[in-house]
């Protein structure tokens, strides 16, 4: 199987889109991010992690799944380990269901993730239902956007030839300096949506209606 999810601690919406992305993956859960597979309708292969933030409940309800357990003193987090899981079992299409709100740490760590295994050629997201993150370091396409839907590019290196079409304000081969907030708050104005840059790297936020 080359298409996995992933589910992690943090919001989660079931939503027809997150149901489409789910369809034909593996799953795995990491902790606490398990209390997410009954409203999703998902039985993890695999759940893993430290267990400091999963309840005793939880683990009892889902007693079936085989555990893969690490220690709380570990240079990791559960999120990691699941996806480096995932890659050992032959992923190449990773979806992360969770992992946005809560801890700042965690969030911006899980978002450097993306971008790490997009230099890996891994297709890869994060999603809550109602927001998404994309790594950007190539031509992204949307297929569909609804008008009014929130766009946010965050240039994580210096950024060359930035071109966004399919939006309120669209760019065309501009240079967006590391940390500018020029890119924040775009609107699609419905249909197809495009980003694409010639050099550096960057984030992609989308806020789904």
């Amino acid at each position: 199987m080359s298409k996995y999810a992933i589910l992690l601690a943090g919001p989660v919406t079931p939503t027809p889109r997150l149901t489409k992305q789910l369809e034909g993956r593996s799953i795995i859960a990491a902790d606490s991010g398990m209390a997410h597979a009954k409203a999703l309708g998902l039985t993890p292969e695999l759940w893993l992690g430290d267990f400091d933030s999963a309840s005793a409940e939880l683990q009892k309800a889902y007693a079936q799944v085989p555990l893969q357990t690490y220690p709380t003193d570990k240079n990791a987090t559960d999120g990691e380990l699941a996806i480096d899981e995932a890659l050992k079992r032959g992923a190449k299409d990773i979806l992360l269901v969770g992992g946005l709100g809560g801890q700042f740490d965690h969030v911006m760590a899980h978002a450097m993730l993306l971008l790490a295994l997009a230099r890996r050629n891994v297709q890869c997201l994060t999603t809550s239902g109602t927001e998404e993150v994309h790594p950007l370091l190539q031509l992204l396409f949307f297929t569909y956007l609804a008008a009014g839907t929130r766009i946010s590019l965050m240039p994580v290196t210096d950024i060359e030839g930035l071109t966004i079409t399919g939006v309120r304000w669209p760019l065309k081969e501009q240079k967006v300096p590391r940390g500018s907030t020029l890119t924040l708050s775009n609107e699609a104005t419905g249909g197809r949506a495009a980003l694409g840059l010639s050099s550096g790297e960057a984030l992609v936020a989308i806020y789904l209606p």
